[in-house]
């Protein structure tokens, strides 16, 4: 009996730890960018510098769609997605697995940094999590 219950516990606990589906390109993950209401790309080295980050990781946003999630959010152009729902981002596939998980969810954050306008703050940026509110009509 208690192999029985041991196998039975194994079977409940390894869905737990199975490997998700990590397949996912770099057009598909724009694709949910656009879906979320953003336009974005891989952080490369001379966005890098432009925005004075230690290491090119992230995705950029390079425009913000009005009316969607992300606009509700309050999710602005120049922003490096650094986090979906306290999953780290370092890449477009990073970004696109982890926004395929809550897409079609409410109320997920997104971790952000944002560079500090030179002329009034320095050169130092900020990390800010925006909550994405449910949008009804």
């Amino acid at each position: 009996m208690y192999l029985i219950l041991a196998g039975c516990a194994v079977c409940l606990v390894n869905p737990l730890f199975a490997a998700t589906d990590d397949k996912m390109s770099d057009d598909e993950a724009k694709r949910l960018g656009e879906q979320f209401g953003i336009v974005v790309d891989s952080v490369d080295e001379e966005i890098r510098k432009e925005l004075k980050m230690q290491r090119p990781e992230g995705v950029v946003v390079f425009e913000v769609i009005g009316g969607t999630p992300a606009d509700s959010a309050g999710i602005k152009v120049r922003a490096v997605i650094k986090e979906i729902d306290k999953v780290e981002v370092r890449s477009l596939k990073d970004f696109g697995l982890a926004l395929k998980r809550v897409i079609s969810t409410c109320n997920f954050t997104v971790g952000t940094y944002e560079p500090a306008d030179p002329d009034t703050q320095g050169v130092a940026g900020i990390l800010n999590f925006h909550f994405v509110p449910c949008i009804k009509d």
